[in-house]
């Protein structure tokens, strides 16, 4: 079996309760004066709105999820070899969860995982 490599991705999702999720927006553009810029969300099918911003290196995406009653915070991982990084995680306990959020149309592979307290990540594979 390959040794997967992994690396941090640049993306960080917060999903956001949508009783929240306007002032959350504002916080970031008004408060804070960080370029806020509304996208595109048909690719996730549980996400009503969502929003950019530039944080730092990263991408904090503002996520809107219409039946959540807490935020939550989701990191991105990438890895060369998506089948090899599932089995070494399985092999630690960890395995995919896709089912949180259906993602339809990407340009890669990819599974959703959680770490032992819970987190989601996004686990992609980049060539």
């Amino acid at each position: 079996m390959n040794k997967p490599e992994f690396t941090a991705g640049l993306n960080i999702a917060m999903k956001i309760p949508k009783a929240q999720y306007e002032a959350t927006v504002a916080f970031y553009r008004d408060t804070l004066g960080f370029e806020v810029e509304e996208d595109d969300v048909s690719y996730a099918p549980t996400v009503s709105r969502t929003h950019s911003v530039r944080f730092g290196p990263n991408t904090l995406w503002l996520d809107c999820v219409d039946n959540y009653s807490r935020p939550d915070l989701w990191l991105q991982l990438h890895t060369d070899d998506l089948d090899a990084a599932a089995a070494r995680l399985a092999g630690s306990g960890i395995h995919p969860c896709d089912e949180v959020e259906p993602l339809e149309g990407l340009d890669s592979r990819t599974h959703w995982i959680k770490n032992p307290a819970g987190v989601v990540h996004l686990l992609a594979e980049s060539r």
